[in-house]
């Protein structure tokens, strides 16, 4: 809901009010972002700032307004030269360089639903009945430049979105140095910034920055949103309130948090400035990202089903929106680059015995590419690997009841190729310097419309050929050496922003001509996690680390901005890949099933009970399948803390069931009791609560089996592995008949964990890095 009254602005959502209104010289002063008022035009006068006094060596917007002082005024924008010496939401450049600049209200209009924008860029979407947009036209004092904020209200999800247009009306060009799509000046009331940081394999670890005087920036230089630090953040207090942020763009991002010794904090969003800069025509505009705001009073957990709501609802379209989506095994780390037909047959005709959905054949299918130093950018079958082809493979999967899905990274180009042979001036590089190198790959230049179109022309015929029904977009390398002959072009400070508005035209091509296939997004794992991308791939793979350990941080850290329906979670092979941790079968599915699940490792491989386990896993996600990836998802005890225990737990709406991770990062010795307190629960229901059941492998016990055994059975030997691919022991015995009330505010104290001092059908055994999925069922 959106209402003006007098000077006031009123945008309310279910649970929040957002208030700002026009002050005596035409700026908008920000008033309050929390939980819903019922009556926010009662006294504005209480929510205003007072200036009756002059502030010591200050800037008084001017002689009419000596106590006006922009720089300690909560804004909705600001801008350069007026007396706000806080990093600025617009900074353009006109005659001779000159900065300093003065919008004023000049008009405004509310509009039912939401417009759809000229520029080209993913934004969210919505009806009528689920968002109202504000959208407010301000006037330069002395320029023909306007700016256009808008405001689009979601009700149904709690977020509010932004963005901002810049026209130039005047007849000489200006140049955009930096355009923030969103500016949110709020009161320090002890806040901690939470933001999300990392590096390939370790992406999203949830960092605090307690607020003090000065400035944080959260950014990427990369040309790609980035593991390095990702566009989402969060304020939280000890009142348990919570702002949430984020950016549909897939670029260079920056946020940033400016934190006044006035007691103001400031918050930007938008384009990095760094790097970019944008010269914008007489009669032209310029539109920046959209950006995604939400307040919680239930602290961060809130926020986050905000922005999940959202994101399902506003952000993922087409045909697998709110769809479950399938279980798929991929064969990157079953084989790598050495496989050929038969292989892949084998690997698929296993899995769909497993109950494994769909086939994913990843890279070294196209080209000469047995390596990841040659083929990029020739999408063709190589006939070797593939005598049938993609059409003879796929058609094969199809038969198993399976669908078809293919790897490809279209971005990019190789030295050893046909098309950088044919066409060398397409790859991204400056001439006469010598190409930096990224996993012995180039980027392509998609600025170019006909790049854009060989790739929307090749890949067409190879999708259609290869019938496929899932494709994994991949990107393994970040920018560098940034330099195009494209025409358009009128400096390189556009460059980035010009690639990715011809990525997203090209994603969406795409997507139209292959409404029903499954794409998912991928960027060496999530360099590249963000909403731009969700806009076109409803899912996105998490992380190239699959260990089990390091998927409690990562997944953690992700959900916090992103829901499990995006989220790709692959159980793979033990020792693992990234980390050489050794990890239990069933713990490794486990953190996997909080997501899209899959399946990466040679199953041909595995003995009888590895895989009565994965179908026994298979089978159990497919019953809560809905639950696991649209359920309402809180974090309970972290991963990122200092606690050797992880919960997290996801509810139906109804709170009808939830599903219960409870896991452990190291197994003590002689422990204390474990507990299951969770509030996600009705409080007048009563619950069946039960663990799934899974295998225990009894190489767990080492040589504790010789306390047992009538043989002696040494450790690593024959007869061990003999047994342990005969026998496994089955987890504990345990079951509660439990109010919601007791769940809530007592909790449920879980069997004892061995312990090393004996072990029965109700001990618990979890191990290092283990864990168990407790079933939480409403019986009345």
């Amino acid at each position: 809901m959106i209402s003006k009254k007098d000077r006031l602005f009123n945008l309310s959502t279910k649970h929040t009010t957002y208030l700002f209104a026009i002050t005596e010289t035409g700026h908008l002063e920000h008033l309050y972002y929390g939980r819903h008022l019922s009556n926010p035009t009662l006294s504005i006068d209480a929510l205003a700032e007072k200036r009756s006094l002059n502030i010591g060596t200050g800037t008084a917007y001017d002689n009419d307004h000596p106590t006006l002082f922009l720089t300690n005024l909560c804004l909705e924008y600001s801008t350069m030269g007026k007396g706000d010496y806080r990093e600025s939401m617009v900074d353009v450049e006109y005659a001779k360089g000159m900065q300093t600049l003065d919008f004023i209200v000049k008009s405004f209009r509310i509009l039912p639903g939401k417009p759809r924008t000229f520029s080209g860029l993913p934004e969210s979407y919505g009806d009528k009945e689920t968002c109202t947009t504000l959208e407010i036209t301000l006037k330069e004092a002395c320029l023909a430049l306007r700016l256009v904020l808008t405001y689009t209200v979601f009700e149904d999800s709690d977020v509010i979105t932004r963005r901002a247009t810049f026209h130039n009306d005047s007849t000489a060009m200006v140049r955009i140095r930096n355009l923030a799509s969103a500016q949110l000046d709020i009161d320090q009331d002890d806040w901690t910034l939470t933001t999300f940081d990392g590096a390939w394999a370790r992406e999203r670890t949830m960092t605090e920055h307690v607020l003090q005087p000065g400035i944080l920036i959260n950014d990427s230089k990369c040309g790609v949103s980035s593991a390095d630090h990702n566009p989402c953040i969060f304020l939280t207090n000890k009142e348990g309130e919570c702002i949430g942020m984020n950016l549909i763009y897939s670029a260079n991002h920056r946020e940033v948090v400016e934190t006044t010794t006035f007691g103001k904090v400031r918050l930007l969003t938008g384009i990095n400035p760094s790097g970019f800069s944008w010269d914008l025509s007489p009669q032209d505009r310029f539109q920046s990202p959209e950006a995604v705001l939400t307040f919680s009073a239930s602290g961060m957990n809130g926020a986050s089903l905000h922005f999940h709501h959202f994101i399902n609802n506003h952000i993922i379209r087409g045909a697998w929106k709110l769809r479950e989506r399938p279980i798929l095994i991929n064969n990157w780390e079953a084989t790598y680059f050495n496989f050929n037909e038969d292989k892949l047959l084998e690997l698929a005709q296993e899995s769909a015995k497993l109950g494994i959905e769909l086939f994913v054949l990843d890279d070294g299918w196209f080209g000469v590419r047995n390596d990841d130093t040659t083929s990029l950018g020739d999408w063709t079958v190589n006939p070797k690997k593939l005598p049938s082809g993609l059409g003879g493979l796929s058609l094969e999967v199809h038969r198993l009841g399976m669908l078809f899905g293919l790897w490809v990274e279209p971005e990019m180009v190789s030295l050893e190729s046909q098309l950088y042979k044919k066409h060398p001036d397409w790859m991204i590089a400056i001439p006469g310097r010598r190409p930096s190198v990224g996993r012995n790959q180039y980027l392509l230049d998609l600025t170019r419309h006909e790049v854009r179109e060989y790739l929307f022309k090749s890949l067409s015929e190879t999708w259609h050929l290869a019938d496929v029904n899932y494709i994994k977009w991949d990107m393994n390398r970040v920018f560098s050496d940034l330099y195009s002959i494209n025409s358009e072009l009128h400096h390189h400070g556009e460059f980035l922003h010009r690639y990715v508005m011809g990525l997203y035209e090209l994603l969406s091509k795409l997507t139209q001509a292959f409404p029903n296939v499954l794409f998912e997004s991928c960027a060496s794992g999530g360099n590249r996690f963000d909403l731009g991308m969700l806009c076109y791939m409803p899912q996105t793979w998490t992380s190239d680390n699959t260990d089990a350990l390091d998927r409690l941080y990562i997944q953690e850290g992700t959900s916090c901005g992103y829901p499990l329906s995006a989220m790709g979670c692959h159980v793979s092979a033990s020792p693992n890949h990234q980390t050489l941790r050794k990890t239990d079968l069933e713990a490794r599915f486990n953190v996997a099933s909080f997501g899209v699940l899959g399946y990466e490792l040679d199953i041909t491989k595995l003995n009888r009970q590895q895989k009565e386990a994965i179908r026994s896993q298979i089978a159990f996600y497919k019953a809560h399948r809905a639950l696991l990836q649209y359920g309402q998802f809180s974090r309970i005890k972290l991963a990122n803390s200092a606690s050797n225990q992880v919960i997290w737990a996801v509810t139906s709406e109804d709170k009808s069931e939830l599903l219960v991770l409870f896991a452990q990062k190291l197994n003590p010795a002689n422990p204390g009791s474990d507990k299951l307190r969770i509030q996600s629960v009705d409080l007048d229901a009563v619950y069946e609560v039960f663990p799934r059941q899974q295998k225990i492998d009894i190489k767990m016990f080492g040589d504790l089996l010789n306390r047992i055994s009538p043989v002696a059975i040494t450790e690593g030997g024959i007869a061990q592995d003999t047994i342990s691919k005969a026998v496994s022991l089955d987890s504990e015995v345990e079951h509660y008949r439990v109010s919601g009330e007791q769940v809530a505010f007592s909790g449920i104290k879980l069997n004892q964990q061995f312990g090393g001092t004996g072990y029965d059908a109700m001990t618990r055994v979890l191990g290092d890095f283990g864990s168990r999925i407790y079933l939480f069922k409403k019986i009345n």
